[in-house]
C-alpha cells in the first residue's frame, strides 16, 4: 500500500466536503489500486469510529465523504444558529451599524455615507443572516432597501430597534466640521494646481 494513503484520502475527502469522491476518483488522485484504496478506507472508517472522534467516514451511492457524527448535531446547530460577528471585517461592522441606524437604506445611500463600495460587506452580512432585503425604493430603478433581521436583534440581545444606543449628536457635528475642513483644503489645493 502507498505510503500514508489513508492520510491522503482523508485530506482529499476533507477538501471536497459535501461532494465527496468516488472510488475511481480516489484511484486517479492517489495513483493507488482499488484494493489499496478500499483497505485505506476501511482503516479510516475504523479510526473515525473510535470514541472521541467528531467525524466519520460515510459512503452513500458510491461516494465517500467525511461527515460529522449525528450525536454532535446539537453542538453544530449552535454554531449555525449563532453567526460570529467577531469574524466580521471592519467594513462589514461599519455597514451593519449604518444599516441598523438608517434602515431601510439602499446600497447607494450606504456607499454615499461610507464613501466606498459596500457590496461585499452587504453580501457577507446577508450570508450571516444579520441583514436582509426589505423592499424596494420608490423612483427610477427601484433600488433594493436593506434592513436588519431578527437574528441581528437576537445576537445583540435587543427586543427591538428602539433599544439601540443613541448616536451622540456631538460626533455627527464634529464629522461635518472635519468634512468641511477637508473640502476647504481640497478646494484650496485644487485652486493652487490650476493657478500654477
Amino acid at each position: 500500500m502507498k505510503k500514508n494513503l489513508p492520510g491522503q484520502i482523508e485530506a482529499l475527502l476533507f477538501v471536497t466536503g459535501d461532494e465527496g469522491l468516488t472510488l475511481n476518483q480516489l484511484q486517479f488522485l492517489t495513483d493507488a489500486t482499488a484494493e489499496h484504496i478500499e483497505r485505506a478506507l476501511a482503516e479510516l472508517k475504523n479510526l473515525h469510529d473510535q470514541q472521541g472522534h467528531g467525524i466519520m467516514l460515510k459512503e452513500l451511492a458510491g461516494v465517500y465523504q467525511l461527515v460529522t457524527k449525528p450525536e454532535l448535531a446539537e453542538t453544530i446547530q449552535k454554531l449555525v444558529e449563532n453567526p460570529s460577528v467577531q469574524s466580521l471585517s471592519q467594513a462589514s461592522l461599519e455597514v451593519l451599524a449604518i444599516v441598523a441606524y438608517k434602515q431601510p437604506i439602499t446600497r447607494v445611500e450606504l456607499e454615499d455615507l461610507r464613501g466606498v463600495k459596500s457590496e461585499k460587506a452587504l453580501a457577507t452580512l446577508s450570508g450571516k443572516g444579520l441583514v436582509k432585503e426589505c423592499g424596494r425604493a420608490e423612483g427610477t430603478g427601484r433600488a433594493i432597501l436593506y434592513g436588519t433581521t431578527a437574528e441581528f436583534l437576537n445576537y445583540f440581545g435587543l427586543k427591538n430597534l428602539d433599544e439601540l444606543p443613541p448616536l451622540p449628536e456631538e460626533l455627527s457635528d464634529d464629522a461635518d466640521e472635519e468634512t468641511d475642513l477637508f473640502m476647504t483644503k481640497f478646494q484650496e489645493a485644487f485652486k493652487e494646481e490650476v493657478n500654477v
